[in-house]
């Protein structure tokens, strides 16, 4: 913003001062890259990019040196090294979850669930819950390059899951007014906050578009890109898309937290008074989006997050489970690549089931302190 009208500023002085103007073309990209910019990469390793210099036109090298200079390179380089020597947790680390950490359906009470239920609705109707959807892939391993949102399962009314979850939260908000008014009903409105990508997020806003929202108020949706990452090869160097261009991906679900904090969205939420943010993956037909009996679960715990979860149905089952990081640590999740085949066979003798069972469905609560905790300490941590 502030280049831009110092250069119009410029131009003014300029004509006031001088009878003819000229236009000039800026000058053309040396036949090499410029050498500091060569000698920064050396130091991450990634000199590799510049291999098909010369091949390339005047225009590709442009393309290729803003490519670069729009890279974080010592975050990307943390974070690649990161993950080369990630080697998971080491079997004494892990520990089962807790059985009394865990709710589960045929352990509730029918008062249980009544007051859950009348809770989450409360809050629902107060404006203290947000909801944000993770939806920046693409649904390329269902035959589409569509956002996966858009993606029609078949169902006899057509309905796509963007269409299904919509209807979920506009029924929900219904609910919420005819359970807890008590005189004249009032509208609630849920804000829904929509996570794309920069490859879904024009086709993911011209489908809501062209769909007039599904019955919900245009201003109660966000939208808000996920960043992304260069793609690397098992030895960490990036990977050319094209000669003169990265390829890149978006930077997974775990980006959301940065997401949020650069698109000011946090501080949204906290304008509109929410509290509590249920937050939930796109490819999931059955999820219950903002979910009251989850919401008063989760208030009436004084939790700052949790996890809905499914059972695993059989050790080689291929999902990830919680796990708990050493004796009192916290909960992690442990990918089924990463579980020793003893422990993810391993029974719990009082039970007779699995001793790590709670898969990871990604079905999240969070409250908003939480969720400006984690978005400040990973920006303070430059990852």
């Amino acid at each position: 913003m502030i280049e831009p009208s110092m250069e119009r500023e410029n131009g003014a002085l300029t004509a006031a001062t001088t009878t003819t103007t000229a236009v000039t073309s800026p000058p053309p990209m040396a036949s090499s890259p410029r050498q500091a910019l060569v000698e920064r990469l050396k130091d991450y390793g990634q000199e590799d990019i510049f291999s098909l210099w010369d091949e390339l036109s005047p225009d590709e090298k442009d393309f290729l040196v803003r490519d670069i200079e729009n890279l974080d390179l010592p975050r990307i380089d943390r974070i690649i090294r990161c993950s080369l020597h990630s080697q998971g947790l080491p079997v004494a680390a892990i520990e089962p979850v807790p059985e009394n950490w865990v709710s589960t359906v045929d352990g509730r009470t029918m008062e249980d669930r009544e007051k859950w239920w009348k809770m989450g609705l409360k809050t629902i109707y107060e404006g203290k819950l947000g909801v944000v959807l993770l939806s920046g892939g693409q649904g390329t391993r269902l035959g589409s390059s569509d956002p996966k949102g858009c993606f029609n399962i078949g169902l006899p009314s057509g309905k796509s899951l963007f269409q299904i979850q919509a209807e979920r939260i506009l029924c929900v908000q219904r609910l919420a007014a005819q359970v807890v008014s008590e005189g004249p009903i009032r509208p609630v409105t849920i804000h829904w906050y929509i996570m794309t990508s920069p490859f879904t997020d024009e086709a993911t806003r011209k489908y809501f578009s062209s769909h007039k929202y599904f019955g919900l108020e245009p201003d109660q949706i966000s939208f808000f890109q996920q960043g992304t990452l260069p793609c690397v090869t098992k030895d960490g160097k990036f990977i050319m898309e094209t000669p003169f261009s990265l390829a890149k991906a978006p930077d997974g679900n775990g980006g959301v937290y940065a997401a949020l904090k650069c698109s000011r969205l946090l501080e949204d939420m906290t304008s509109r008074g929410i509290k509590y943010v249920d937050c939930y993956g796109v490819d999931n037909v059955l999820v219950r989006v903002a979910d009251p009996t989850f919401l008063g679960y989760f208030i009436d715990k004084g939790a700052a997050s949790a996890a809905k979860v499914v059972r695993k149905a059989y050790p080689q089952e291929q999902v990830g489970v919680f796990v708990r990081r050493g004796k009192g640590g916290p909960l992690t999740v442990v990918e089924y690549s990463e579980l020793d085949q003893s422990m993810a066979s391993a029974i719990n003798q009082r039970t007779g089931r699995l001793q790590y069972c709670w898969s990871n469905v990604c079905l999240h609560m969070f409250t908003l302190d939480f969720l400006n905790q984690v978005a400040t300490g990973l920006e303070k941590d430059s990852v």
